[in-house]
Order: structure tokens, then sequence, then C-alpha cells
């Protein structure tokens, strides 16, 4: 009887953790690594005494033909949630970011397999600081930590964003206000 019961609940965790992981879109594929694997990083400016702490959640959405990102500044006070697609008609991995500050963004990106890198343009759509596009590059380095790095046209000029380097952390609430 034991036999059975064990037997059982093997089969029936081989099961959940193959449905955790589910299919992807095969162009969405390459961004597998990123998934269900809490993040946390600090944006704090050099000489600010504020601290900035952005946790992060990626996780496969709508039957893996999409890729939902959610992420909270200081619990709440900023946040978003994006989701990434294959864009047959563009040809290109695509997205959408909406923020709690009520601004949203949509841009395209690739992935560089050689070097593991995501590449993302996105144009910017109601910003208060006049920023009308962003650069962004993220790459999950060789200890397992994630770095990415942005830059804005902000006003009609490219100045360097913010960059930060994310750890992997236990589970999370990624908190909104």
């Amino acid at each position: 009887m034991s036999r059975i019961v064990l037997s059982i609940l093997l089969l029936c965790s081989t099961w959940l953790a193959a449905a955790e992981q589910g299919s992807l879109h095969p162009k969405l594929e390459p961004l597998r690594p990123y998934l269900n694997q809490p993040w946390q990083g600090d944006l704090t400016q050099p000489g600010k005494a504020e601290k900035v702490i952005d946790r992060s959640l990626w996780s496969r959405a709508l039957n893996g033909q999409a890729i939902k990102t959610v992420h909270s500044v200081n619990d709440g006070q900023y946040g978003g949630e994006s989701f990434i697609f294959w864009d047959e008609s563009k040809q290109s991995l695509a997205y959408y970011y909406f923020t709690t500050a009520g601004f949203y963004t949509h841009g395209t990106m690739e992935f560089n397999e050689q070097i593991g890198e995501i590449i993302a343009q996105e144009n910017v759509a109601n910003n208060q600081n006049g920023i009308t596009q962003v650069k962004s590059f993220s790459r999950i380095m060789p200890d397992g930590s994630l770095q990415t790095k942005s830059s804005y046209l902000q006003n009609g000029n490219w100045v360097e964003g913010h960059s930060a380097t994310y750890k992997p952390v236990a589970q999370q609430q990624i908190i909104f206000k």
C-alpha cells in the first residue's frame, strides 16, 4: 500500500513541476531562465540616503504565448506590469509596459544568444519628465545575478538611466498601493 501512495505522490510532484514550467512560444524560450525567480535590486542613487528597492517576478502567461513581468519599487511607491510576446507582423519580440505613474511604453526586444543579453528599445507615452524612448540591456551573470542598465531619450537628448544588479531572492509579494 505504501508503495502505491509513494508512487502516486512521486507522479503528482513530477506532473506539478512540469505544469509549473509549462510550454512557451518558441520565440520566448531564450527568456525561460528569467522565469519564476523572484529578483530584488537596489536602485539607490549614489549619495542618497533613502533606499530604493525594486522587487520583480517574471512568469509564464496566456498559456505560454506571453511572459508577464511585475515589479514594485519600495513596496508600491512605483510599479509596473508588462507582457512580452512574439509579434508575428514585426517578426520580433514585443512588449507593453504599464505603470502606476500613469504612463506606458511599448517596444521590441531581441535576445543576443552569443552574450545572453536582452536588448530592448521602447517608445514612451505620457511621461511627465519628457522621456520619449528608452533603451535597456539585461543579462543573467555567471553568479546568477541579473545586471540591467538603461538610457533615456529625454527632451531630445540621450541620457544615462539607471543600472542595477538584481539578486535572486526567496519568494516575496509584489506590492502595489
